[in-house]
């Protein structure tokens, strides 16, 4: 006879499970400001990206096992490719790639013996900050409707605190930027400095026509962590005055 195991202690063993994969990783984070919508992550790779484009308003931000969540930025890729050149690009929406990640990824947890070990955002832009859209799928496929901000990781509650602290919907990008990378030293009790090599740094930027995702990186990036760690250091005010 095969040994029983409840089904709540089933589900639990897996949650734990993928608690401690995703742990094991570093944090991202994905919040508004003044031009549209940062996404940053801690992440000292140059190829195999924390954080992608998935359509012309669209980006998605992940961490985890890097082979289960760029399976699933494919997926969403070829979804949005598909209905978009069957009906209308306008006809593309985050919601509805948010609603595909959960799916999948609630089918996997529940009929899996293995779940999958990541978290993952799905961002979309607006014609203004009210249209923003930012929604964080866990690894359950439970699907939460952020507002302003959110964090995603193993230390996500001490990132997403750090945060929260420091999150003006209003700011300018290098305050923005500011912000995410200082609550990212955060990450598990620590602080350290995180340099431009450590960051991976993309926009969705509301100004731009068509594609709005658009990297930062090299001299860029490390201007715009010298002028955001000058303005915090002028004082708490500087930032949210220049924004």
């Amino acid at each position: 006879m095969p040994f029983y195991v409840a089904p709540e202690q089933q589900m639990k063993d897996k949650a734990d499970y993928a608690r401690k994969g995703i742990a094991r990783g570093r944090s991202a984070v994905v919040l508004q400001y003044e031009g549209g919508i940062l996404l940053v992550a801690d992440n000292v790779s140059r190829t195999l990206h924390k954080i992608s484009e998935l359509y012309d308003r669209i980006a998605f931000a992940a961490v985890g096992r890097y082979p289960e969540f760029e399976n699933l930025r494919l997926m969403g890729v070829r979804f949005a490719d598909v209905r978009g050149y069957q009906y209308d690009r306008r006809d593309v929406s985050g919601r509805q790639l948010a609603n595909i990640y959960a799916q999948t990824l609630g089918t996997v947890f529940s009929e899996s013996l293995k779940p999958w070990e990541v978290e993952i955002v799905v961002a979309e832009v607006g014609d203004t900050p009210d249209g923003d859209e930012i929604y964080r799928i866990t690894f359950d496929g439970s699907i939460v409707d952020e507002q302003g901000f959110v964090a995603v990781g193993g230390s996500s509650e001490q990132v997403s605190q750090a945060l929260k602290d420091r999150f003006a919907a209003d700011a300018s990008l290098a305050a923005a930027l500011d912000a995410a990378t200082r609550a990212l030293s955060r990450e598990n009790g620590e602080e350290r400095e995180l340099e431009a090599a450590n960051l991976e740094v993309a926009v969705l930027e509301r100004s731009r026509d068509h594609r709005k995702f658009r990297r930062i990186q090299g001299p860029r990036l490390v201007s715009l962590l010298e002028e955001g760690r000058g303005g915090s250091a002028a004082g708490g005010s500087t930032t949210e005055d220049d924004a």
